[in-house]
């Protein structure tokens, strides 16, 4: 992966003893580093330059961090983004999973887990980010489905079909072998580094996230199925 402080990373957050202490660790990574008290300040800067990653605290005064999280996949669907989230509010961090939100952490944390979450997203960005000859893999293609493996790209009947690197990374684990069902589990450990804990809910809401993009594309879309009681599996 490229140099840390190659890397900018946005901290948004209204607790100012947390965001302190979040910036601190990741300057502490080399990482470059600048923090935001609410996202409507973090919105007009993301509208002049996005950083690199964002880290995003939900409720926030002004403008909270769901609907920040919807703008900013407006701009940009390569963006990683992790929520941070109080353990309580369930349904507001699976809402943002399925805003786009590539992971999450909830409240307290360990600094050290954060850094190990960035770092793993950042080095999906690197993957992202390499041109094309770096990368030996053969674009994958299942009937009108097309994954480009060297730009993370998707194609549904030649209409481009924009994912998250995340959300990539779990439609090829499952068009990789059509018709056989993968169970949450083996989905996370193909779409996440082995050091990171997700739960399977998250595994779930990335799922309905993929499903609603193929739909904006074409309604009939019916690829992904569920296998209730076991997890998921693509058809062709």
């Amino acid at each position: 992966m490229e140099r840390p402080n190659l890397y900018s990373i946005a901290v948004v957050d209204d607790e100012a003893d947390l965001c302190e202490t979040v910036a601190f660790a990741l300057k502490r990574e080399g990482f470059g580093v600048t923090t935001f008290a609410d996202g409507e300040r973090a919105w007009q800067s993301f509208q002049e330059q996005l950083p690199d990653l964002v880290v995003l605290d939900i409720l926030m005064p002004h403008l909270d961090g769901l609907e920040l999280c919807r703008r900013l996949r407006a701009l940009s669907d390569s963006l990683p983004i992790i929520f941070l989230t109080s353990k309580d509010d369930e349904f507001d961090r699976v809402l943002g999973l399925e805003l786009g939100a590539d992971d999450y952490l909830c409240k307290p944390f360990s600094m050290r887990e954060l850094v190990a979450r960035v770092r793993v997203l950042l080095r999906r960005l690197a993957l992202l980010r390499r041109p094309a000859e770096d990368n030996g893999e053969e674009p994958l293609k299942i009937g009108p489905l097309e994954l480009d493996q060297q730009r993370y790209t998707v194609r549904w009947h030649e209409q481009p079909v924009q994912l998250t690197v995340t959300e990539f990374l779990l439609l090829r684990a499952l068009a990789r072998r059509p018709g056989h069902v993968k169970n949450r589990q083996q989905l996370i450990e193909e779409a996440y580094s082995h050091d990171t804990y997700v739960s399977e809910r998250t595994i779930d809401s990335h799922v309905k996230r993929v499903r609603k993009k193929f739909h904006g594309v074409d309604p009939e879309f019916d690829g992904l199925e569920t296998v209730y009681g076991l997890g998921y599996r693509y058809r062709s």
